[in-house]
């Protein structure tokens, strides 16, 4: 697997292999299992996503060598204060059975995340934490927390896909020398990514997939997806994409692409985000 540098000289793999949704604990155990023996290794969970001890066993069975592997995890809202931070990593770490974490981010840009970042960076100088990242942080939230925190996180990891391609976002990550990684990659299906005739037309020239055609695309622009499938005919295909090139014209076609908003919703209001921290209170962590 290729990889990329951080801004601290850790190596991250260029693709990751995500789980969120994967409340099957023994289906999600089995899903990242098969992405480690197809060749995955970054893998992509979080407290919220309430599967870290799968992930955990699945990274056991698999007998590669830590060493060998990129696992991040994140901090869920309810943890994000300086009080309750550690404690909130360190039941992700045991729930993972792991020594350390190569990435750990704050999930959302709710709740004391200051206090929270605060109680990461002694984690991060302990060694328990490799790289820093934040997670959802939009240009603005994100200005006014580099300006007030020494040490600069490594990743700030938002919705990015051929039909929301955040130009500004990774111009702003690229000038602050951050890694930018991307969620929902294939804008989970949504705005009909697989049907879109100029991405069939060029994956048609490649003779590759769809699916592989918009990861190529990610991995010229140098950005990280972090794609999810349990289908392992799927997961095989989807880190097979570096035996060919887009041309210049093809990126700019899929550069056309860009309608310049979310495929899924956005908590531009207060209602919307006071129902958001609300759920969220609701999850295990």
């Amino acid at each position: 697997m290729k990889e990329l540098i951080l801004n601290n000289g850790i190596h991250i793999p260029c693709i990751g292999y995500g789980v969120f949704r994967m409340t099957d604990l023994d289906a999600c155990e089995k899903a990242v299992l098969q992405a480690l023996k197809t060749g995955y290794r970054f893998i992509d969970t979080a407290a919220a996503y309430e599967n870290e001890e799968a992930v955990g066993r699945a990274i056991k069975r698999s007998g590669i060598k830590r060493e060998e592997l990129f696992i991040s995890t994140k901090l869920w809202v309810s943890d994000t204060s300086y009080e309750k931070a550690k404690a909130g990593f360190y039941r992700s770490l045991e729930r993972l059975g792991l020594d350390y974490v190569d990435l750990y981010l704050i999930h959302q840009p709710y709740h004391d995340y200051y206090g929270a970042y605060k109680a990461l960076v002694e984690l991060y100088q302990e060694g328990k934490i490799k790289a820093l990242g934040v997670d959802n942080f939009k240009q603005d939230r994100l200005a006014d927390f580099l300006f007030f925190n020494d040490t600069k996180p490594a990743v700030n990891m938002i919705e990015c896909n051929p039909f929301y391609q955040r130009d500004d976002e990774k111009e702003y990550l690229e000038k602050n020398n951050m890694q930018m990684l991307a969620w929902s990659p294939l804008a989970a299906g949504k705005a009909s990514v697989f049907e879109n005739e100029i991405l069939k037309e060029i994956a048609s020239h490649h003779q590759k997939s769809v699916a592989q055609i918009v990861l190529r695309w990610f991995y010229q622009r140098q950005i990280i997806p972090i794609v999810k499938s349990a289908n392992p005919k799927r997961m095989k295909e989807n880190i097979e994409i570096f035996d060919f090139e887009l041309s210049n014209e093809e990126m700019k076609l899929i550069g056309n692409l860009d309608t310049g908003h979310t495929c899924f919703h956005e908590r531009d209001t207060a209602q919307k985000v006071n129902h958001f921290l609300e759920q969220s209170l609701k999850f295990k962590v």
